[in-house]
């Protein structure tokens, strides 16, 4: 299966294999913390087939982060040999000082033309989780709810403008929390909602786990219909969702926006009342007119449509940008390429957008060093309507010829 250097007589050091865990800054990690381990095997033989297994990992989450990777590398000596890669993520459960048991890769190699099977041990690795010494919260405690992340983005939507709706009205709030280096069933439950004025039903929570080469990542959808019940202006404060920066080490916050709920532009009452009936001159000029544009669509036809994000969601990049926030930018955008899959193809096509999002990518999910993009002439081209590839749209009717179908000759 895997091919080294030529057969021959094993070596003791041919063959080896370690766990290394990548603790953080001094050297212990709070308890649901993500921690890396790296399992490494250099192998200078012939490989036929492999099988690594896997302690229990007592006390401990984990997942495995994409597929193993097999490659070269060249020995103290000069020699190439089999190098084996794997990456784990795990998430202590508990304070305390663990062991993880050795890891066993299970080889049947080509010792000297003769088929043997053997098995290589890691070594035991001592992994210290730390107690809690910040100020209030820590992983011991049910309040607040404990959070450590890489990052932690937060997008918020409405459906329609919450400032629009009336007394009676119902507008559906969906937001989405996203951390960085976690496992879904680690983040918090939905966030209660509630003021003076206001019902709100709570719909169902969609949570779901990314795989990415860096480490998992969280989501979790949470979902309200909030419809109020007076008729004045209501404000809806802001919920603050506290989180531990894993990188930095300190304790940050996580913010869902405050909002507003009516008060938007009111009706006028000269808005409501009916239009007064037009005269018979002006209704005839209509008709000429409008005869006129019918003649002149025949001729050019109508048309096609555009594509556009929501004005919500334009609202959010065009916030995010003048924030210079990228990750919020990131999970706004994420969010309206799920919501219009049509115009995010575009976007992917689109020579201009399309290193932008590449560049925003790598910024965020890349080994840390590129620059961030642009975001303001980023979300400029984005919330630029498109027009659809391919023609007219299907559902625009076409015009048959004014005097019906062409005989035939």
């Amino acid at each position: 299966m895997l091919l080294a250097t030529p057969a021959h007589a094993i070596d003791p050091g041919d063959l080896t294999f370690t766990v290394t865990p990548e603790l953080p800054a001094g050297g212990a990690a709070y308890a649901r913390e993500m921690v890396l381990l790296r399992l490494r095997g250099v192998y200078r033989t012939q490989i036929l087939l492999e099988e690594v297994r896997q302690p229990a990992l007592v006390n401990f989450s984990w997942t495995q982060l994409g597929r193993d990777h097999w490659g070269r590398t060249r020995m103290p000596d000069g020699q190439m040999a089999l190098e084996f890669e794997r990456t784990i993520a795990v998430f202590p459960q508990h304070t305390g000082t663990f062991t993880i048991d050795p890891f066993i890769h299970r080889l049947t190699i080509n010792d000297n033309g003769e088929r043997k099977q053997i098995d290589v041990r890691s070594e035991a690795v001592p992994f210290p989780v730390a107690t809690w010494t910040g100020q209030g919260g820590g992983p011991d405690v049910a309040e607040p709810w404990w959070l450590p992340a890489r990052d932690v983005a937060i997008t918020d939507h409405w459906d329609p403008d919450p400032e629009t709706i009336k007394m009676g009205e119902t507008a559906r709030r969906i937001v989405v929390l996203e951390a960085q280096g976690m496992l879904a069933e680690g983040l918090p439950p939905r966030p209660v909602m509630r003021t003076r004025g206001i019902a709100t039903f709570a719909g169902p929570v969609k949570r779901e786990t990314l795989i990415t080469p860096t480490g998992p990542v969280a989501r979790a959808t949470y979902q309200w219909d909030v419809k109020p019940g007076v008729p004045e202006v209501i404000p809806l404060d802001a919920i603050k969702i506290p989180w531990f920066d894993t990188v930095s080490r300190t304790m940050r916050e996580a913010e869902i926006p405050a909002r507003q709920i009516g008060g938007g532009l009111a009706d006028r009452e000269e808005d409501l009342k009916p239009p007064a009936p037009a005269g018979w001159p002006v209704l005839a000029a209509a008709a000429l007119a409008a005869f006129g544009l019918g003649i002149a669509l025949i001729g050019y036809g109508t048309g096609q449509g555009r594509l556009r994000l929501d004005r919500e969601q334009a609202r959010a990049l065009k916030r995010a940008a003048a924030a210079n926030d990228p990750r919020a930018f990131r999970a706004t955008l994420g969010e309206a390429m799920r919501a219009h899959p049509d115009l995010a193809a575009l976007w992917r096509d689109d020579p201009v957008i399309a290193p932008g999002l590449e560049a925003l990518d790598t910024h965020l999910f890349g080994n840390g060093t590129a620059p961030a993009p642009d975001l303001a002439a980023l979300a400029k081209a984005l919330t630029r309507p498109r027009r659809p590839v391919g023609g007219p749209l299907a559902s625009e009717p076409r015009l048959a010829p004014l005097d019906g179908p062409l005989a035939k000759a």
